[in-house]
């Protein structure tokens, strides 16, 4: 029996959450007449937590402080390594992370509050570091530029990781906060092949158009930089030095690169996609992920997670390195300034006369 594949989505399946007691699987009975799809809706949902700045302590992640507004992502990457956090949520890290998505309507609250704390200590926030702060419903519940408002009134700085070209929305602000060394921007770039990213990151930007703003941001004098991230082998690790010449054609000023992560559910679901989207090249794909991971989809070990191990990671990075250098990218720090925190008059109590 065919697979059907959902349109407009990442996920080929929605697989049960891996702390469910109970487990389903598909099975063949030979009766094809229910196999049609419906499209599949998006549901928005309202989160209550207490807090909203999460830290951490990994020794290979460049931040500890960071903030995503929403849980799950429209986007629909099948590579994103925050689909197994959907399960904490009872939720399937398949099709429901892309289509069942959580908002944090008190973020900006939150936000505020946690700033005015006496004890808190300023440093530079990241922002899109689970799920992307300019996904789709971004359009209508505005929480990222409502979080940017708040962090430009307490001259606080930011670092935002987006595939986005919503983010040009907030040009006005962004602008501002640079002047002043506030915020720095990486745009997230896999691939240039238009039938991949189609597949692949489905309601993401497309790729040309992704381009279009790192050149829009560098000319409102916004630092940014590419983000080749995940860097797939064989499917679009060709494209390396065409994807960081044609970004620093655009104006990007620093480069990085992250190997493809395979944590937990994201190894099986990227397999079915793999299978159902690029068949011939499926094994060929796997099999250069496993010399990456000691023989793995995946390792976890910090300080090779990010970048691999074995003879084809240490050429992607030899690769990366020499294309940096042809094309003067990572020649200047993009450094964000914490200095200038300070809380607004309005929240400073006023002395009284008697």
């Amino acid at each position: 029996m065919e697979k059907i594949i959902p349109k407009g989505r990442g996920a080929v399946s929605n697989p049960d959450c891996r702390y469910q007691s109970d487990s389903r699987d598909e099975i063949d009975d030979e009766w094809y007449f229910d196999q049609k799809i419906d499209k599949i809706k998006t549901i928005v949902t309202r989160d209550t937590s207490k807090s909203i700045i999460s830290k951490n302590n990994s020794p290979d992640v460049p931040f500890t402080n960071s903030l995503n507004p929403y849980r799950g992502c429209e986007h629909g990457c099948i590579y994103c390594f925050a689909r197994p956090t959907h399960a904490y949520l009872d939720l399937s890290p398949g099709l429901d992370f892309e289509t069942k998505l959580i908002i944090k309507p008190d973020a900006p609250e939150l936000l505020e509050k946690a700033l005015r704390a006496k004890n808190y200590q300023c440093q530079p926030l990241a922002l899109g570091s689970n799920t992307d702060p300019y996904q789709p419903i971004e359009r209508q519940y505005k929480l990222t530029r409502q979080v940017l408002e708040i962090l430009a009134e307490f001259k606080h700085p930011v670092a935002i990781i987006t595939k986005s070209s919503l983010i040009e929305r907030d040009i006005d602000i962004l602008s501002d906060m640079a002047k002043s060394s506030l915020v720095e921007v990486m745009i997230s770039v896999a691939t240039l092949d238009k039938e991949i990213a189609r597949t692949m990151e489905p309601r993401a930007s497309s790729p040309v158009r992704r381009i279009k703003t790192i050149e829009r941001l560098t000319n409102a004098d916004i630092p940014c930089g590419v983000l080749v991230a995940p860097m797939i082998p064989v499917l679009t690790d060709p494209e390396l030095e065409h994807i960081i010449n044609t970004c620093a054609t655009a104006g990007a000023q620093k480069a990085a690169y992250i190997l493809l992560r395979l944590p937990l559910e994201v190894a099986p679901l990227f397999e079915e996609w793999l299978r159902a989207h690029y068949p011939l090249k499926a094994e060929h794909v796997l099999t250069r992920i496993r010399d990456t991971r000691a023989g793995a989809l995946y390792n976890s070990k910090f300080g090779s997670r990010m970048r691999g191990e074995g003879a084809f990671a240490a050429i992607i990075g030899q690769r990366f390195d020499k294309a940096c250098k042809n094309a003067q990218l990572n020649t200047k720090t993009m450094s964000l300034n914490s200095a200038h925190f300070s809380i607004p008059d309005r929240f400073v109590p006023q002395m009284s006369l008697f």
